[in-house]
């Protein structure tokens, strides 16, 4: 019932290679190996830092592919491709488009701002004790029990007595659901609702599924903002609550998202914006 962004990103300055590669020595009964230039030839050259190769590395990584060597090569073939492509581009003095270098100081400041709200968030977490209260308050919301129940939805009070006086007749509710109800979820099921907290519904629906006894329906039409309901409490049982353990991650998210935003909101009413 606690439902739950904030993602981090790291930036390696550019480092320029300096490995050499060195060829695996061949079996004796082959010929002896190539001459280190015939090698280097034969794999290409390699036209990124090695500090590019490391970060797109562990990024694929990071996705779930593991590392090998066909996830290397097909690493170093799109940064190989990518650098040929950047140098055809500045050929054609694309890098000094006015639109194309707004969009690289965008990109550039994209990079930037989630390398600072990483280590913000790094240094700012969300206290235990923050997290146990704000638990402890949802906790006060859900309530200690959660209620089976099925409901009628009709436009105006009058159609909501006569369904309750059609009840009284002995006529059955989920009849009575599937014929008049106005709610698409829940009419052709028979008004099932299925299990409920009272903080999932808007108050006065609630208020009086909690006073109605368990296999009864209301005696009075309650009116909300969707209209007049006839409520039926088929079975009442106690909250299963998920553990604080169970639900701080998303708790944590969610707060830690929270406090992010108070943060930016005082950050730019500080500079006037």
């Amino acid at each position: 019932m606690i439902k739950n962004r904030i993602a981090a990103a790291v930036v390696a300055a550019l480092i320029p290679v300096a490995a050499a590669q060195a060829q695996a020595p061949a079996p004796a009964t082959k010929p002896a190996p190539a001459a280190p230039a015939a090698a280097a030839a034969a794999q290409g050259k390699n036209l990124y830092p090695a500090s590019q190769f490391d970060l797109l590395l562990k990024e694929r990584m990071g996705q779930g592919q593991p590392d090998s060597p066909e996830l290397r090569a097909a690493v170093r073939d799109e940064l190989n491709t990518r650098e040929l492509l950047v140098r055809e581009a500045k050929k054609k003095n694309l890098d000094k488009n006015a639109d194309v270098k707004t969009q690289m100081d965008l990109a550039s400041q994209t990079v930037l701002v989630r390398a600072y709200v990483s280590d913000w968030v790094k240094a700012n977490p969300v206290p235990d004790a923050d997290l146990r209260k704000e638990y402890e308050s949802i906790k006060t919301q859900i309530g200690d029990k959660e209620y089976k129940v099925a409901h009628v939805l009709v436009e105006k009070e009058d159609e909501a007595k006569q369904v309750i006086a059609d009840l009284q007749k002995g006529q059955k509710f989920e009849d009575l659901a599937k014929q008049r109800s106005k709610d698409p979820g829940s009419k052709d099921r028979g008004g099932d609702l299925d299990w409920n907290a009272p903080a999932n519904f808007v108050k006065p629906f609630s208020d009086a599924m909690v006073k109605t006894d368990k296999g009864k329906f209301t005696p009075q039409p309650v009116q909300t903002q969707f209209g007049w309901h006839v409520i039926r409490v088929d079975d009442v049982r106690a909250a299963k609550v998920p553990t604080f353990d169970e639900v701080k991650p998303q708790l944590q998210q969610r707060m830690q998202s929270q406090h992010l935003d108070k943060y930016l909101r005082d950050l730019r009413v500080k500079n006037g914006v």
